[in-house]
């Protein structure tokens, strides 16, 4: 299921996350990182990245042999990583914990729209030509892989045009 942010409900009581958001700015939550913050980052990405090569997913013939169904592995990291991301989400809204922004964590679930389709299918389309994913392309790059130079290009001419051809009346943001 998508998800997108619930308008701001300031005009009603406010609550939880309406309190905690209020106290991080009366505390002057600066909008910089620390330096042990960024170094954090830093850290979880080289493991993220080390995971990703690890488990193959940067790899041009397991990608191309999952999406002909000739190997599942990569289909279990997949699922395992839904999986996390879905226990983060459900333990920060439940939680009410403020995301990096200070802002609570909302959702809505979104309105089928056709353009949604296309745009999946060109998502898939490019996945399975390159051999990589937004995710995986800076892992990929890392490990010396020059055709990656390409897709991340390719990745910028998809966020490009999208921005470029979104509906005037779409308050959707990229990047």
């Amino acid at each position: 299921m998508a998800i997108a942010r619930k308008p701001s409900r300031t005009s009603k009581k406010p609550g939880k996350a309406a309190k905690v958001i209020a106290t991080a700015k009366s505390k002057k939550v600066s909008a910089s990182l620390s330096s042990a913050s960024i170094f954090v980052f830093i850290l979880f990405g080289f493991f993220f990245g080390y995971f990703l090569s690890k488990s193959r997913a940067t790899d041009y013939d397991a990608i191309q042999d999952m999406f002909r169904f000739k190997d599942f592995q990569l289909y279990g990291v997949i699922g395992t990583a839904i999986l996390v991301v879905a226990a983060g989400l459900f333990l920060t809204h439940r939680f009410k914990k403020p995301t990096l922004s200070g802002k609570a964590l909302d959702w809505q679930p979104l309105k089928f729209e056709p353009s949604r389709l296309i745009g999946a299918l060109l998502f898939g389309a490019g996945w399975a030509l390159a051999g990589s994913c937004p995710g995986t392309v800076i892992t990929q790059l890392g490990e010396g892989k020059i055709f990656a130079v390409f897709t991340i290009a390719g990745i910028g001419a998809g966020v490009w045009a999208f921005q470029k051809w979104q509906p005037k009346d779409s308050n959707n943001s990229t990047c």
